[in-house]
């Protein structure tokens, strides 16, 4: 991995530090991107030695919260993006942050997000992520008739291949079957399968479980996936390389300068370096061995005044709107963590 594979955007951040730390910061945003879906835990190393060279870079920030969401580290994830949206002014990750609350046993958190965001401001596909995962908060609240309301938008009859079409689709479907209309979950899961050509979703899967179709082979896949064996040895010197470049990086970070994280953490940012509590009773509700923050690091778990600045109030639509515009939808937002909660 070069640096030279990363971004041209993000390659221009880097051009305020100086040239050396600028090709390691690079090239650990580069292994962060490789890593992030076989390796998350890795990813998230390789992003926290980029922050402490280049904390007030707003992409390296970026890089920590989303390798912390994929490493099931929700509250690191919550502090990072929060502070990558204040350095921007972007709301890119809404759907991401209310996920999270959601991983932490705080739907009604994530319904905040959804109903202060202002949509008309929100690219369509984040702003169908963050209804999508809305709409999951529902249904952890028990309010499942309201989950199969709020997905019964326009863009889900919309005649579009996009990603997110798929996985609204997917989510309907799957909001259908949770109140039992089996035979209209079926419909929409066969609608998501049929926009589904990156396998954004396991709608076809899901269509077979249905119909009470079982595939012969899966347990024999199971049990070679299993087999440590058939482990490529060339990865596991890969990850040797990996943490030696991270281990050299540690050595030399005593040379470089270490207030700007303290500058960004008196200013409000809560990085991902602080104290942290033992919360596995809220991790336990979405995935096991993520890890919590001291309650000094996020004093307010909302968006402060200015974080929100950008944000208008924008409520759930009202069942009875709701089928008016449209029949029928589904999606399952932000990843294989976020698929387990559904």
């Amino acid at each position: 991995m070069v640096a030279s594979d990363l971004d041209s955007t993000v390659r221009a951040e880097l051009l305020s530090l100086a040239k050396p730390v600028a090709e390691t910061v690079a090239r650990h945003l580069v292994a962060t991107g490789l890593l992030i879906d076989e390796d998350p835990t890795l990813a998230l190393a390789h992003a926290m030695a980029a922050r402490r060279l280049a904390s007030r870079i707003a992409a390296v920030r970026e890089a920590v919260g989303l390798a912390a969401y994929h490493s099931g580290e929700w509250q690191t994830a919550i502090a990072e993006l929060r502070t990558y949206h204040r350095m921007t002014g972007l709301q890119s990750h809404l759907a991401v942050l209310a996920d999270c609350e959601r991983a932490l046993g705080r739907p009604e958190r994530a319904i905040d997000l959804f109903r202060g965001a202002d949509q008309a401001k929100l690219d369509q596909a984040v702003a169908i992520e963050l209804l999508i995962v809305a709409a999951g908060a529902r249904g952890d609240l028990g309010q499942k008739d309201a989950a199969v309301a709020m997905l019964q938008v326009r863009e889900l009859t919309a005649e579009s291949a996009e990603p997110w079409a798929a996985r609204l689709r997917y989510a309907y479907a799957d909001a259908l079957l949770a109140v039992g209309r089996r035979e209209e979950a079926r419909e929409w899961f066969s609608r998501a399968s049929d926009i589904d050509s990156d396998g954004e979703t396991d709608a076809a899967e899901r269509l077979l479980e249905l119909d009470g179709v079982v595939i012969e082979g899966d347990d024999e896949d199971d049990e070679s996936d299993d087999d440590p064996t058939g482990a490529d040895s060339s990865a596991t010197h890969g990850d040797s390389d990996d943490e030696d470049d991270l281990d050299e990086d540690d050595e030399d970070e005593d040379d470089l300068d270490e207030d700007e994280d303290d500058d960004l953490d008196r200013n409000g940012d809560a990085g991902p370096n602080g104290d942290r509590a033992d919360t596995s009773g809220a991790g336990d509700a979405a995935r096991a061995g993520y890890r919590d923050r001291d309650a000094a690091d996020l004093t307010d778990d909302e968006l402060t005044d200015d974080e929100a600045g950008s944000l208008a109030a924008a409520g759930d639509a009202p069942a009875d709107q709701a089928e008016n515009r449209a029949t029928a939808g589904g999606h399952a937002p932000g990843g294989d963590e976020a698929a387990e909660r559904r």
